[in-house]
């Protein structure tokens, strides 16, 4: 880390993720528009992106860290650990093992790293984006639950085992695959970061005693009831499993069962209530949608919690480096509601990086005047438009099927949507699937979506009598999790007539998603693509087709075309003056340029022409600085900068130099103020010298003459009295003759 950090020029060091996080923090510290920045890590499940995500942060608490007192190094310390220990926590509680990867991020995250003026890290915020709750209740053949179900039941000690209920070898159904051991399967790790998290061992222990009382809630099955009107009875071997979730999540059991087998119906003007027993299947969902409900809740509790122990006062931080870990592209043999908002959000990106890289540089070079051939590249907007365009698009059918009052079956649902979109080119369809399904041509490949639940995930509706009966619980985290509120029955279901739109999760989904692009627009964008060697997960092997699917299919192939003619770094006319007219100090004889306007007068006293002449004239001066600031000849040939009719552009290997000659007229600045300052010393020392030895000879010149003048008095008194002692000696002595 700190020979990247230290080094003059990272590019020319061994290709490295930590060259991307320095450009990022010198770009924060030159303060060039947008200062702010930002790092979308994408790339396919299991290509790196959530240990590219880790290392980065490692990188920044180092390289952000150096305070000056011992005071400052250790609040920097802890923030540094508290950023750090966000990790494991949320990897525990968000990350699970599927088909592609061990530690699949079920989740995406954006960490805005905060820094303040000196570009010292003073905190962190975290926005997560779409838990996959679906996991808690139900996993595909040969993938996990969540990482912290394991860790629980691996690591806990034998008394916190009775406590929860987690014998040797206990079977859950809700716990597939537990005989596998994976490296995240560290309860020790997770308990020691939510402590530095500052979530004490009685908080600790709550949360896993509410996750065991999960676990116990999944073995409750129940049979067929032969009686329409009867509730379906447990099997056998679930009515210890229900008394035992009752007693870990601290609810009364028979209101448990009651909530999960009955369904409460309001009807009528008079909002009159009906009781009907639900079937199997639809106990089952109760059971299941219980469960989703407490883990969600649970997980954004976690994310409000680590933010709070790491989130800095917003006047304590100017800037911001934020860090973009979402879901990798998915593809399984069966992808429903969860893949399509996976693979939407993936979309986006990279339409973002579309834009931003390959469109919009392109554009700009051709409207700033550059002699440019445009590079040709593959353009993902039309499978954006299948998906969310308008009037009629994937989501909005999607949409559309949850607000009709009328079951939707998913056949119908494949129809609506192949016959209203049949003219979208990345449509697909697959005629010889016997499931109700249909294909979106992605830009990294073909996914087949069943429609099957397509719309009752998006509903995502949450009884309100589940949510009633987890008010009941006597838990002091699900009281947290679910607090009372006395307006939500008058609320709870409110009449025909003034009924809000439902809020879906395709809804909700998009909604943040054009928030997070938002922030991205806002800053300074850099692009870190994770490419995935093969599909086994095995160390240096490299297949490829595979890999060259993947550069191809995110565009990096164009990407490195514009790249090599192109000029990555763009500033404004003026921006660019602001900064660097300092060189012209190094030109012999420089002096300020006649072009300029007086320095009384204001910007708004000239015209937009006049001012325009005057920046290029300076820009002139400026770039005929360059060859001076060169060490050799070839290094000023490869440092390429042209004007545009508003930007300059310039290659890194420019902005080096610009940078490194800025450095040394500061320098040369500094010299010069701090000899100035030490000739003023001397000469105040010297007249505070001459002063003092002046003051010191009057001081001692008039001390000598007050000790003469003493003496003198002295001798004065003593030469009287001898006289007078004389005189009456001889007349004592004439007397007695």
């Amino acid at each position: 880390m700190q020979e990247y950090h230290t080094a003059p020029q990272p590019q020319k060091l061994k290709p490295h993720i930590f060259t991307v996080g320095e450009q990022t923090y010198r770009n924060v510290k030159s303060l060039i528009e947008p200062v702010n920045q930002s790092i979308v890590v994408s790339g396919e499940s299991g290509a790196g992106k959530t240990w590219t995500s880790r290392c980065l942060m490692k990188f920044y608490a180092v390289v952000a860290a150096s305070p000056t007192s011992w005071e400052s190094h250790k609040i920097a310390e802890r923030i540094e650990q508290r950023i750090l220990n966000s990790n494991p926590v949320m990897e525990a509680f968000g990350n699970a093992c599927t088909l592609r990867n061990n530690n699949s991020s079920r989740f995406g995250k954006f960490i805005q790293l905060q820094l303040n003026r000196a570009q010292q890290m003073t905190g962190a915020a975290v926005q997560t984006y779409l838990l996959e709750k679906t996991r808690v209740a139900c996993q595909a053949s040969s993938e996990r639950n969540f990482h912290i179900f394991y860790q629980i039941c691996k690591g806990a000690s034998a008394d916190e085992r009775l406590q929860w209920h987690l014998a040797e070898g206990a079977a859950f159904s809700w716990l597939p695959n537990p005989e596998r051991t994976l490296e995240e399967d560290c309860f020790e790790v997770t308990r020691e970061a939510m402590l530095h998290l500052g979530i004490d061992a009685p908080t600790q222990n709550n949360i896993f005693q509410a996750l065991a009382g999960l676990l116990h809630l999944g073995n409750t099955r129940f049979a067929d009831s032969g009686n329409e009107a009867q509730p379906c009875p447990l099997m056998d071997d679930a009515k210890c499993s229900v008394r035992t979730a009752a007693s870990l999540l601290r609810l009364p059991e028979d209101p448990l069962l009651e909530t999960l087998r009955i369904r409460t119906i309001r009807a009528g003007r008079r909002q009159q209530v009906f009781r009907k027993p639900c079937s199997r299947a639809e106990c089952d969902t109760r059971r299941d949608c219980l469960a989703k409900l407490v883990y969600a809740r649970l997980f954004d509790w976690l994310v409000s919690v680590i933010n709070s122990s790491i989130c800095a006062d917003p006047d304590s931080w100017t800037t911001f480096i934020g860090l973009l870990d979402v879901y990798g592209f998915e593809s399984f043999p069966t992808n429903s509601l969860e893949q399509l908002c996976i693979n939407y959000a993936n979309e986006k990106l990279q339409q973002h990086f579309v834009a931003h890289y390959l469109r919009a540089q392109q554009e700009e070079y051709t409207a700033e005047g550059l002699e440019w051939s445009t590079v040709s590249y593959q353009d993902n907007q039309t499978c954006l438009d299948l998906i969310e365009g308008s009037p009629v698009s994937i989501c909005s059918l999607i949409n559309e099927e949850c607000r009709l009052n009328r079951p939707s079956s998913a056949a119908q649902l494949q129809t609506r949507i192949e016959s209203a979109l049949a003219g979208s080119p990345c449509l697909g369809h697959n005629k010889l699937s016997r499931e109700p399904s249909f294909i979106v041509v992605h830009y990294a490949g073909s996914v087949r979506y069943h429609t099957a639940g397509l719309v009752e995930k998006n509903k995502d509706p949450i009884p309100p009598e589940l949510t009633r009966l987890l008010q009941q619980s006597q838990d002091p985290l699900l009281k947290v999790l679910f607090p009372a509120d006395p307006e939500e029955k008058s609320q709870e279901e409110p009449s025909g007539q003034s009924r809000a739109p439902v809020l879906t999760v395709v809804s909700k989904f998009k909604a943040s998603l054009e928030q997070l692009l938002q922030v991205l627009h806002s800053t300074t964008p850099h692009y870190i693509r994770c490419i995935k060697p093969n599909s086994q997960g095995r160390a240096q092997m490299f297949h490829q087709e595979e890999v060259l699917s993947q550069l191809e299919a995110c565009g990096l192939v164009e990407t490195i075309h514009i790249s090599a003619a192109g000029f990555p770094i763009r500033v404004s006319h003026r921006n660019f003056v602001e900064r660097y007219e300092l060189l012209r100090r190094l030109c012999p004889g420089a002096a300020p340029s006649p072009h300029g306007p007086p320095p009384d007068e204001g910007r708004s006293e000239w015209s937009p022409g006049s001012e325009q002449a005057t920046l290029q004239a300076l820009l002139q001066d400026i770039l005929h600085t360059l060859p001076a600031l060169a060490r050799a000849p070839a290094e000023a040939t490869l440092a390429p900068v042209h004007c545009g009719r508003t930007k300059v552009f310039m290659t890194d290997s420019a902005l080096e130099l610009l940078e490194r000659g800025r450095a040394q007229v500061l320098e040369q600045c500094a010299r010069c103020i701090q000899g100035g300052w030490r000739r003023h010393r001397g000469r105040k020392k010297e007249r505070q010298r001459r002063a003092a030895v002046l003051i010191q000879a009057a001081v001692r010149s008039w001390l000598t003459r007050k000790h003469i003048q003493r003496l003198h008095a002295a001798a004065t008194v003593i030469k009287r009295a001898w006289q007078e002692w004389r005189v009456s000696t001889d007349l004592r002595s004439q007397g007695g003759q």
